[in-house]
């Protein structure tokens, strides 16, 4: 386990805020606070005390293919193992057991969640949607309320399905039937359609007595219908970050990234838009001393989010190349304030 980030002294430069939190209230060990950790997840949240984390905002392993608890990011990150689509990880087999042990590995995960949130505390966690039905249940059986699912909608994204070209060729057939097979199924792929949205649960630990005493006693627990997106609208429980169309815009538009967001140097396939993140953040953090938390860091959106709301984070991450990723990331976001 790694948690030192020798240029990470947040306390010395305007982004991150004091930490000030209620006498003997439970917290997180102050080693963990503000750094981005290299280590195993489900072991290291049980060194967090209960009732010490306000937010939980991730992107977790899906369980698609090699993208496991034990997934390795040079299998993943391989073009050798990629084919006609170049930007997902390689392989994205459909495997319904895949289904089953997410199923049972993220209950486990929900479960460690749910005991370290303050009462009324959310856990925002991203999925695929043919994995939500799984994701969905697994953080419900584990005690939390389901308070609704968002919809990341966007434009921008790829063809997932196959055409049977490829295994007409491995027939041993007359080259003339093989050419006759293929044009009797052109355009015919396998099941999948190009996918533009992505579901992300909104979950919330059990609640103290009343939504008013929550928010007296722990400061977690309400939305912020303050919080405006496209032109001047109430929040909604779809997103888009890409201009699609006027009624789209005027309702959902939370605002576009960067190009520079993401950086030259991020390898990550699945970053995702900062300003969703901070969009989910503003919803729900209250105190200035709110502490935002991310299981899965990847190259560490969540992270930055949370540092340009001046908000605390913790980000943990068993992949070594993910974690210099987003600790370079906050580098850069602390050079620019």
């Amino acid at each position: 386990m790694e948690s030192d980030w020798s240029s990470s002294k947040l306390l010395e430069t305007k982004m991150i805020h004091k930490v000030s939190r209620k006498k003997n209230s439970p917290h997180p060990p102050e080693k963990y606070l503000n750094q981005i950790i290299h280590a195993d997840t489900l072991q290291l949240l049980k060194d967090f005390p209960e009732n010490c984390i306000d937010i939980v905002l991730t992107d977790p392993p899906y369980f698609l293919d090699k993208l496991d608890e034990s997934w390795k990011h040079s299998r993943v990150a391989s073009s050798n193992y990629q084919h006609t689509v170049k930007s997902l990880p390689a392989g994205m087999k459909f495997d319904p057991e895949k289904g089953r042990q997410f199923y049972d590995w993220y209950r486990n995960i929900s479960a460690e969640i749910l005991r370290i949130l303050k009462p009324g505390g959310f856990f925002f966690s991203f999925s695929a949607p043919r994995l939500y039905h799984r994701m969905a249940s697994a953080v419900d059986d584990s005690g939390f309320y389901i308070r609704e699912c968002f919809l990341w909608l966007y434009t921008q994204n790829q063809m997932k399905a196959m055409s049977l070209n490829h295994f007409i060729d491995k027939m041993d057939l007359d080259k003339n039937v093989r050419e006759s097979l293929k044009k009797r199924f052109q355009g015919w792929k396998t099941p999948q359609v190009k996918s533009c949205y992505e579901p992300i649960i909104c979950a919330q630990k059990p609640y103290d007595r009343t939504f008013l005493n929550n928010m007296l006693e722990h400061e977690i627990g309400l939305l912020n219908t303050n919080v405006r997106v496209g032109l001047n609208m109430f929040p909604a429980n779809v997103l888009t970050v890409d201009a699609v169309e006027e009624v789209l815009d005027k309702y959902f538009l939370i605002g576009k990234p960067g190009p520079a967001e993401k950086g030259k140097f991020n390898l990550h396939r699945t970053v995702k838009p900062l300003t969703l993140c901070e969009h989910l953040l503003k919803l729900t953090a209250f105190a200035e001393s709110t502490i935002v938390l991310d299981p899965f860091v990847g190259s560490g959106t969540t992270a930055l989010a949370a540092a340009k709301l001046g908000l605390n984070f913790i980000g943990i991450d068993s992949n070594k190349e993910y974690v210099e990723l987003a600790r370079r990331r906050l580098k850069e976001l602390v050079k620019e304030n």
